[in-house]
């Protein structure tokens, strides 16, 4: 799978919001050249809410046993529940780094180097292995992503409603 083939698919999902940092839009130079997804569907990035799924093209600081700096690597990063960590890890959240693998091997469903321990999962250029199983993740993601804005702005409505009128 393709950068463009993974943004393709989830792009196509209702109300996501596909974020590409680049020069002049106000994001940290680092984050130039991933990509983030956020249900949004108002077109807005959420506030206090992080994306269910990442793509990086680089190591960032503390984050390089991906070894992203090899030409034509990158990493899809997918937000998933404790039940899909543990399927695809053997593990649990808690115990998202005490496994032998390697964070660099590619077409390898792993757990985050870094934040496994929220139960994100990670995939080194997906390809034949994964893809399957990287468009069910992403699908799963957004599933809940979406659920969680929607039952967000639910509480938010039910909350408004029982607020007397203003004066």
């Amino acid at each position: 799978m393709t950068i463009d083939e993974i943004i393709g698919y989830v792009a196509a999902f209702d109300g996501v919001l596909t974020q590409r940092p680049g020069p002049g839009d106000g994001t940290p130079e680092i984050a130039w050249g991933d990509t983030f997804f956020h249900y949004a569907p108002d077109g807005e990035i959420p506030a206090r809410t992080q994306p269910f799924a990442t793509i990086v093209t680089k190591d960032y600081p503390g984050d390089d046993r991906s070894r992203l700096d090899r030409p034509d690597t990158f990493r899809l990063n997918i937000s998933a529940t404790a039940a899909d960590f543990r399927t695809w890890t053997g593990r649990t959240p808690r115990d998202a780094h005490s496994g032998s693998e390697d964070p660099s091997a590619a077409d390898t469903v792993l757990a985050h180097p870094v934040y496994g321990t929220a139960a994100w999962l990670a995939v080194v250029n997906p390809g034949p292995r994964t893809a399957q199983a990287v468009r069910g993740l992403l699908r799963a993601a957004y599933d809940r992503a979406r659920a969680r804005t929607e039952r967000t702005a639910t509480r938010n409505v039910s909350s408004d409603m029982r607020r007397p009128p203003a004066s």
